[in-house]
């Protein structure tokens, strides 16, 4: 079963930077449509990031517009979002997303795709 790992967490002042990455692995991969990055605050609801689609196009939530960066490695089947100019507000638990795995071309063909979360990786912002 595939599965999407993200790493690059951790405690960063203001005004730093951090690079997570999200790479899918565990099972076989015919091809992976958008993915995207999402995070979830304390006591607040899971909320866009940024999305990338195959050809590399993207979307950005207004609130991290100009200092954060989606990236995509297809043939590692890896996203990555550097993240400058860190706030206190952007403290979050962060979450790999792919909404559409297909594993083999008879799944692509018949449109059986599986939807996976990664586990989470946690930012902190804090002086």
């Amino acid at each position: 079963q595939v599965q999407l790992v993200e790493s690059g967490g951790g405690l960063v002042q203001p005004g730093g930077s951090l690079r997570l990455s999200c790479a899918a692995s565990g099972g076989p991969i015919y091809s992976i449509n958008d993915m995207g990055w999402y995070r979830q605050a304390p006591g607040k609801q899971r909320d866009l990031v940024a999305t990338i689609t195959t050809g590399g196009r993207t979307v950005y939530a207004d609130s991290v517009k100009g200092r954060f960066t989606i990236s995509r490695d297809n043939a590692k089947n890896t996203i990555y979002l550097q993240m400058n100019s860190l706030k206190p507000e952007d403290t979050a638990v962060y979450y790999c997303n792919a909404p559409k795995v297909w594993a083999t071309y008879a799944d692509y063909v018949n449109e059986r795709y599986l939807r996976v979360w990664g586990q989470g990786t946690l930012v902190t912002v804090s002086s």
